[in-house]
């Protein structure tokens, strides 16, 4: 089986980018970073010079979009995220400031870097992995939960499904036998 690459725009520490197709699970496994340009050729660059890998949607096509390639407007949430992960909030290593979700797995503490989902997801990046090495300081702003779970009782048969203590029973267990 073949492996499938995603487009992607890497910005470097220096404020130079660089577009291509990235191998899907390539999120900090080697020492280097390889993508395949749009002319075919393959770029290697060290992990230490890569600020973030965004994955996109499309890779830019017009002079109109090389200042800002990855359309990272919004770098931090304006109000509480709705999905489920952990609410970050990194300083990277040039003192740029970027939230996101994170998963709440292993992954935070053993990985090559951390793969978040960006707060504005109708931009172009739908996800940002940044190195561990681009990470200054990392502060969880919060825990997001899934929403609408029903809490369980005390018997473990979930909300609803046992008696309340003190309450007549509507249905009795026994059937009658008159």
């Amino acid at each position: 089986m073949g492996s499938v690459r995603k487009p992607v725009i890497v910005r470097k520490f220096s404020r130079e980018w660089c577009a291509g197709y990235a191998t899907a699970g390539s999120s900090g496994d080697g020492s280097e970073l390889e993508i395949l340009d749009s002319s075919g050729k393959v770029l290697r660059m060290e992990w230490d010079q890569v600020k973030w890998v965004c994955y996109v949607r499309d890779l830019p096509a017009t002079s109109s979009q090389q200042a800002d390639p990855e359309r990272l407007l919004q770098k931090r949430f304006t109000t509480r995220p709705r999905t489920a992960g952990l609410w970050l909030r990194m300083t990277l290593t040039d003192g740029e400031e970027l939230e996101g979700l994170a998963t709440n797995d292993r992954g935070l503490i053993d990985g090559a870097g951390i793969l978040l989902t960006p707060p504005d997801t109708r931009s172009n990046t739908q996800r940002i992995f940044v190195p561990r090495q681009s990470i200054q300081a990392m502060e969880v702003v919060g825990v997001i939960g899934v929403g609408g779970r029903k809490r369980g009782s005390a018997d473990g048969l979930g909300a609803g499904r046992g008696k309340a203590a003190g309450q007549a029973a509507l249905f009795p267990d026994e059937p009658d036998t008159a």
